[in-house]
């Protein structure tokens, strides 16, 4: 039989890998290096040449558009249908099972499947129900709690809480739940998986008859399984299945939501005889990126080991960049992306990683400036996401009490007993008497109309913002917006989120004050009448307004580093290289698990870029309302100098370059720096203060002061009115 087509277009380690003798099979496939194609010619090697049945093989990955892929492309490789195949995701291949075999897992005929928000809904009406405090029991944090025990294959009488008040309150609610779904016939996503390794351990016979069946197991994106799905492997596979996984130890990236990269090491313990292959031709990335990348994934201690490496040209070295501060490094991105245009190239041939979402605004806001078409890949635009609207919706209120939207979107968040028979009653009353709603809700008040404890919340949010606002008035734009902040609760509303979409909007919510402490009025603005606070709730309102890019424009791709895995580009700016930012700080401390994936992770994002790659820190960067000086990341001292061409040198200090921000102009002001860096000045209002740096020149020129009583503030010199001490 000819088999040249299924051979002719892979190279040697590929060949090795597709045509493997009948054993269990381990390729550690690197970036770029054709992991896809090596398991569409095995599946179609065994059909043609090892004269598999179709019906004897089970090919798994994580995603339907990854099944669809394989599918499509085995069928045209093959030039037959391939509907016999089991090909999908591990959560469509156990609902094909469950529906097939209904009886036997313990599930009536039509089981229904609880997406996530049906999932958390049912919590929190069984929390209610309980008479449980939902600020201190969210269903949220009940829902994580459920699926990442389920993702471990624990049902609640297999947890050990040794009566402990709160874990035991968890599994309270676990056995509550899974009680209230085994009643109603439902199955959520977690519960797919489990309730399908179940069926193996309780029905021997059925596992028997589908181990004899599935004897050719195929797993891709190995490094990204969680316990339950290796178990699930392990079992169907028994000691007659043959398993060839493919997977990539220096790409496991999702540690936070189960995967376990210790799978991939497991593998060659709890299967006999395993054969390696290693895939390490990449077709991606010029030979200074790999070269690079390899360098830096060597410092991780618990990897299989692997060399990327092409045949290619070396290419470009690896930009880095040393900006002043984070808006110095989001004008030097934009300004590259607009020579990158200049010359011909496409918008969408460029990306930003970034390693949290907050990181996000100010390249937003750079490239609208230059009116370069963006998309924010799989995320919303920073002034649409809801943290952030919430948080300037009572900026809103402060500034117009008769805002009906910002009223209607905060009135009972964070939950303060106003629901929506409260929110519907004053509704109403607004409509009959032509008010609105607060004018109507304050005189419901006045007149008695609502019960006692409706009428206690509304008059306590009423003099809430009435408080905020008084006392708010004469402080700085920054201060109004962490005043709200705090003020309202936010943050201890968004404490009962699971802890990753927590920290990401609390960074959110930072990034949201630093915009604000930033904020200089526009000139047209304030010719206009408009106040500082006017100004930066028009200018979100505008921001969040404008459109992004679809998916199929041609527009920059800024996307967080966990969401660029298995994309590529010619152009790729890696920003925020800062020690605490990227690393983040949580995992600094642990050097042999999460610091390691921090570093998988700057890895999976080198090897995204195929023609230019560009790093990028800031020396100083706004965090939590103030000026930091930044380390830049360790992972750049982990890459060797001979693959670094910096553009700009790095010091402990140096002229800055001129803000982007327009600030207001005046005559009169001097070309040259008045004071020098660590020179004490005097201010008329805040007293004295250090000089820590400057920002710009001529008439723009920015001064960085420190002042004891009230910490670090940036001045306009042709307003401050400094005086040298």
């Amino acid at each position: 039989m000819d088999v040249s087509h299924l051979l002719d277009e892979l190279n040697e380690a590929q060949r090795e890998a597709v045509t493997a003798r009948d054993g269990h099979v381990l390729v550690l496939a690197g970036a770029g290096s054709g992991k896809t194609r090596v398991l569409v010619h095995r599946l179609a090697w065994l059909i043609q040449v090892d004269h598999v049945s179709p019906l004897g093989i089970l090919a798994v990955t994580f995603t339907n558009k990854a099944a669809g892929e394989m599918r499509e492309r085995t069928g045209q490789l093959l030039q037959v249908s391939t509907r016999p195949l089991w090909i999908g995701t591990f959560h469509g291949i156990a609902h094909r099972l469950l529906r097939m075999h209904w009886k036997e897992a313990g599930l009536p005929e039509q089981f229904q499947i609880l997406d996530s928000e049906d999932q958390q809904r049912l919590l929190r009406r069984i929390i209610r129900d309980e008479g449980m405090d939902e600020a201190h029991w969210p269903a949220r944090q009940a829902q994580w709690f459920i699926n990442a025990r389920k993702d471990e294959g624990e049902r609640p009488q297999h947890i050990e809480h040794l009566d402990h008040p709160v874990t035991s309150t968890w599994v309270h609610i676990y056995r509550l739940y899974q009680d209230y779904c085994n009643r109603g016939g439902l199955v959520d996503f977690a519960e797919l998986l489990l309730r399908a390794h179940e069926l193996w351990l309780e029905q021997p016979d059925l596992l028997d008859h589908y181990r004899k069946r599935l004897r050719h197991l195929l797993v891709d994106e190995f490094q990204d399984t969680n316990s339950i799905q290796y178990a699930w492997i392990r079992m169907l596979a028994g000691s007659t299945g043959r398993v060839f996984v493919v997977g990539d130890d220096d790409q496991s990236i999702y540690g936070w939501r189960g995967a376990k990269v210790e799978n991939v090491q497991l593998f060659g313990r709890d299967f006999p005889d395993v054969m390696t292959v290693r895939l390490e031709q990449n077709y991606r990335s010029t030979g200074n990126i790999l070269d690079a990348a390899n360098a830096l994934i060597a410092h991780n201690q618990s990897r299989m080991g692997k060399n990327l490496w092409t045949a290619g040209e070396s290419g470009k070295l690896i930009q880095l960049y040393t900006a002043f501060n984070e808006q110095d490094e989001a004008r030097f991105v934009v300004d590259q992306l607009q020579q990158w245009l200049d010359s011909g190239r496409r918008a969408d041939d460029g990306a930003i990683l970034y390693r949290t979402t907050a990181q996000s605004r100010l390249f937003e806001e750079y490239l609208l400036r230059e009116n370069i078409p963006y998309r924010v890949y799989g995320g919303q635009r920073f002034f649409e996401r809801t943290e952030v609207k919430d948080a300037l919706a009572y900026l809103r209120l402060l500034l117009n009490p008769n805002d009906d939207a910002a009223l209607e979107r905060v009135i009972n968040k964070p939950a303060r007993a106003i629901g929506e028979k409260t929110v519907s009653f004053i509704r109403l009353q607004a409509r009959e008497s032509g008010l609105t709603l607060w004018q109507a809700a304050n005189e419901c008040l006045s007149q008695g109309k609502f019960a006692t404890r409706a009428g206690t919340a509304v008059a306590a949010f009423i003099r809430l913002i009435e408080d905020m606002r008084e006392r708010m008035k004469d402080w700085t734009l920054g201060n109004q917006m962490q005043g709200a902040i705090d003020d309202s609760n936010l943050a201890a509303h968004y404490e009962k989120e699971p802890r990753e979409r927590m920290e990401t909007r609390f960074e959110n919510l930072r990034e949201l004050v630093n915009a604000a402490d930033a904020f200089i009025l526009p000139q047209e603005d304030a010719e206009a009448g408009l106040d500082e606070l006017q100004s930066f709730l028009s200018h979100a309102a505008l921001e969040a307004g404008e459109t992004q890019g679809e998916s199929w424009d041609d527009c920059v791709q800024l996307m967080t580093l966990h969401s660029a895995k298995g994309l590529e580009f010619p152009l790729v700016y890696m920003v925020g290289m800062e020690d605490g930012l990227f690393p983040h700080q949580r995992s600094v401390e642990d050097a042999a698990g999460r610091l390691e994936e921090e570093r998988r992770l700057c890895y999976v994002g080198m090897t995204r870029a195929r023609e230019q790659l560009v790093l990028s820190y800031a020396e100083i960067r706004r965090m939590h309302g103030s000026e930091n000086f930044c380390r830049p990341s360790r992972f750049i001292d982990e890459i060797p100098a001979e693959y670094l061409e910096e553009i700009r040198p790095r010091t402990s200090s140096r002229q800055p370059w001129v803000s982007a921000r327009p600030s207001p102009v005046r005559g009169g002001a001097n070309t040259e720096w008045p004071f020098r860096l660590g020179q004490v000045v005097a201010h008329p209002k805040f007293g004295e203060g250090t000089v820590m740096s400057f920002e710009g020149s001529g008439e723009h020129t920015r001064v960085h002061v420190n002042f004891p009583a009230i910490g670090a503030k940036w001045l306009v010199l042709a307003y401050a009115n400094l005086q040298a001490r």
